[in-house]
């Protein structure tokens, strides 16, 4: 890797747009269909659920790349929340895992799906036993922090992605409750080694040579899969497996879950036939990441470059290797037993005292109070071009608060911090208004052979690798049963090891609490380890504040809608051809509204639909990967505003006669949303 000095930008949110301007239970009763369920023997009930998530699609800041000019323009495919739970029917204890189409998991989210469960569920699921993590796709809306660093380029909180997000993650839990059958889990590991690259060469180069050892190539290039089966029937899996999901680029304005949510739809809807849409119980196929934090998907070092120089061909290239590889292992996957069970501890992670077992020198060490480093400018060429800095006199709307967030360091925050350049002190400014973390949520949970170490962060694979030794150790477990969980149930930026962070690349920069975050971390989940295998009860630690009640938008709410002069809402503006071959693409522009009017979560803005027997059927949606969904704005004082359905016409689509639907909602001039409905002609595929 280059210098920092010559790296530009990841594509991480946080530090990228502060540095330009700155949840185990008793079981309880059964749901009645896993009640009447007949019992296939095994030790578990197990549950999947999933559910949509997808938040604004149009003029809202996309979260993940930090840039103020990357807004939703529509969607490419949608963004979905995949649940398991699992019941250990002898203890009866439960665990529920949670994985969804996000940049990350914030604090803000967990706190709202938490108290969502607590009303339906009662203590059935808590803070203990449900794990929430993200895919850490960059495409899709953000907004749904409650720390102002990862809001900021977003224009301040965004209430409905948050509410979609939260609603969404509920009812995929809710699914996987009420799907609870008797049922197995088998489990395998393999290799994959064509879907990521070390994008921080430099700084893993730094590490001792028995980390070095442990990846070769640089590379983590471990995959772990667990499978699911209910009595006979396969439900589902989850498939392991550190890259970064940054295959599309900033230049991206589509809603789309990148290369690790196209692995998902194409395990389950090219192979297992699911069609979210029907919205019946089908196969449900997780692809999270564990510590991803130096690996790039980008195998040339460049945005958008490798193994293709078209983006999406790479988000399915990338895709299509990850989900070949998990198919493979899961087909040799052998059964496992073992309980569920999980831990967890809130820790301070600004004033932690690490003992010297857990130090390179042996010495004592602290935490710091949090700082974004100045070298997140610098950022990386392989992910995201960087930002560019804001200039002298330039005004935005929030401008009064980035000047609120440039105050200079204490020369003992400095000194904590270094080597770090400090750029902003996030960590006194959070008392004023919450700006990065503090207090974070620290989790180990059980799956019969399998621990995930849940971290709230980017962890590098040479720190993933350190935290799995440590957890592995102290449950005296073999290290392939340990897994780091990366992007989990909060966010709170990168961890590199101390070696690491001394080179001072992007993601040692945007190490937040010093150069011994890391050992802190190792030192914190020893103790929630002990808990769990001694099977005592642990401190849970102090309560992170709830934050709600103190967020801010810039963002001006939809208006009004007004169609075209003499069209009227869902009227064609541009007609389809009369016929295609296969191979073509089909566009068909309609007027419409704003989708902010009616995110249609659940549902859908397009239907590709063909003629059976007389009635049309529909064949795809807005959720497939064939098809794009893109608002425009035509005139912004008329309000007046088109859809573009297009369709790239597979090479197997059915000959026959096909019509595309646009389903919208507009909003008049007192406020009122009313939903309309706009069909194409009918053309023929060839």
């Amino acid at each position: 890797m280059p210098p920092p000095t010559t790296r530009r930008s990841r594509r991480r949110l946080p530090l990228a747009l502060l540095a330009a301007t700155l949840g185990a239970a008793t079981l309880g009763a059964p749901s009645p269909a896993a009640a009447d369920a007949p019992d296939s023997g095994g030790g578990y009930l197990v549950g999947r659920g999933i559910a949509d998530v997808t938040g604004e699609a149009a003029e809202t800041g996309m979260m993940g790349y930090s840039s103020f000019d990357q807004k939703t323009s529509g969607i490419h495919q949608r963004q979905r929340s995949r649940a398991f739970v699992v019941a250990d029917r002898t203890s009866g204890k439960r665990v529920v895992y949670v994985n969804a189409d996000l940049a990350m998991i914030f604090q803000s989210v967990r706190q709202g799906v938490l108290a969502r469960l607590q009303e339906r569920y009662g203590s059935l699921y808590g803070e203990e036993n449900v794990l929430l993590s993200a895919t850490h796709t960059h495409s899709g809306p953000g907004g749904y922090s409650h720390d102002v660093a990862y809001n900021l380029s977003v224009l301040g909180f965004q209430k409905e992605t948050y509410r979609a997000i939260v609603d969404g993650i509920v009812d995929s839990v809710t699914k996987a409750h009420e799907d609870l059958r008797p049922g197995t889990m088998s489990l395998g590991t393999g290799t994959l080694t064509n879907a990521s690259v070390n994008r921080s060469r430099d700084a893993f180069d730094r590490n001792p040579a028995a980390d070095r050892a442990a990846f070769p190539d640089a590379i983590d290039p471990a995959m772990t899969v667990l499978r699911f089966r209910q009595g006979d029937t396969d439900a589902g899996a989850i498939s392991w497996f550190a890259t970064h999901n940054t295959s599309i680029t900033n230049r991206n304005t589509l809603i789309s879950p990148d290369n690790k949510g196209y692995a998902s739809y194409a395990w389950e809807h090219d192979h297992a036939g699911v069609r979210y849409l029907d919205d019946a119980p089908g196969f449900v196929a997780a692809f999270p990441n564990t510590n991803a934090g130096d690996m790039s998907p980008n195998l040339n070092l460049k945005p958008g470059s490798g193994p293709t120089e078209d983006e999406f061909d790479n988000t399915r290239i990338i895709g299509e290797r990850q989900l070949d590889k998990a198919r493979e292992i899961y087909d040799d996957a052998r059964p496992v037993g073992g309980g569920v069970d999980s831990r967890i501890a809130y820790v301070d992670m600004e004033d932690v005292t690490v003992r010297g077992e857990y130090t390179p020198d042996g010495e004592e060490r602290r935490t710091c109070p949090a700082v974004v480093g100045a070298s997140t400018l610098a950022g990386s060429v392989e992910d995201g071009p960087a930002i560019p800095l804001f200039e002298e006199g330039m005004r935005t709307p929030v401008a009064p608060i980035l000047e609120a967030l440039r105050i200079d360091t204490p020369s003992w925050l400095a000194t904590c911090q270094y080597p770090k350049a400090s750029l902003i002190p996030t960590g006194l400014l959070s008392n004023v208004h919450p700006v990065t973390p503090k207090i974070l949520p620290l989790q180990i949970m059980k799956i019969g052979e399998l621990h995930l170490v849940a971290a709230p962060g980017e962890f590098t694979i040479a720190s993933g690798l350190r935290v799995r030794r440590t957890v592995a150790q102290q449950l005296g477990v073999p290290l392939d049963r340990v897994l780091l969980q990366g992007y989990a149930n909060a966010y709170s930026q990168y961890v590199t090891t101390p070696e690491e962070y001394d080179a001072q690349n992007y993601e040692g920069g945007s190490t937040l609490y010093g150069r011994y975050t890391l050992p802190a971390y190792q030192q914190e989940y020893a103790r929630i380890a002990e808990s769990l295998r001694a099977g005592s009860a642990l401190d849970r630690g102090p309560t992170p504040p709830d934050e709600s009640g103190r967020q801010f938008s810039f963002q001006t709410g939809v208006v009004y809608d007004n169609p075209p002069a003499g069209k009227r809402f869902g009227d064609v503006l541009k007609a389809p051809e009369a016929s295609y071959a296969r191979g073509s693409t089909a566009t068909v522009e309609f007027a419409t509204g704003h989708p902010k009017n009616n995110l249609r979560r659940g549902s859908t803005f397009l239907e590709v639909q063909r003629l059976e027997n007389g009635s049309w059927k529909r064949v795809l949606d807005d959720g497939d990967w064939e098809t794009t969904y893109r608002w425009t704005r035509i005139n912004g004082l008329t309000g007046t505003s088109k859809a573009t359905v297009t369709w790239e016409i597979g090479a197997d689509t059915a000959p026959g006669a096909y019509r595309v639907v646009h389903h919208g909602d507009a909003k008049n001039l007192l406020g009122k949303i009313t939903p309309f409905t706009g069909t194409s002609g009918t053309f023929t595929v060839r």
